[in-house]
């Protein structure tokens, strides 16, 4: 199983970033897929969830309203788009998924938004 974030970088407060997460290794379809973050200090969160069909969502209270997940099963890619970015927001994101049993994890990518 791979994990593989991209999309990350350096923006203004307000601005906005779309992260990509590229799986394989499994049946990316029958999946649910999760983007977490965790920011310098603090302990890994739970950003957003979407479903195997992508019918499915949920949010962090603090993500509601300015990101979205989605999901393209033809290309095993799970995005997270967000918009409003505020500097609270600046923490290492990752994409994880439970498949055979196991949890797995990208090596995540950094977002930093400067005020």
């Amino acid at each position: 199983v791979q994990l593989v974030e991209y999309g990350g970088g350096l923006v203004q407060a307000g601005g906005s970033l779309r992260l990509s997460c590229a799986a394989s290794g499994f049946i990316f379809s029958i999946n649910a897929m999760g983007w977490y973050r965790q920011a310098p200090g603090k302990q890994r969160e739970l950003v957003a969830t979407i479903t195997s069909s992508g019918l499915g969502t949920g949010y962090a209270d603090s993500v509601k309203g300015r990101f979205t997940i989605s999901r393209d099963n033809a290309k095993n890619t799970v995005y997270l788009q967000m918009n409003s970015l505020k500097p609270e927001d600046t923490a290492v994101y990752y994409c994880n998924t439970r498949a055979y049993d196991t949890n797995y994890w990208g090596k995540g990518t950094l977002v930093t938004v400067s005020s």
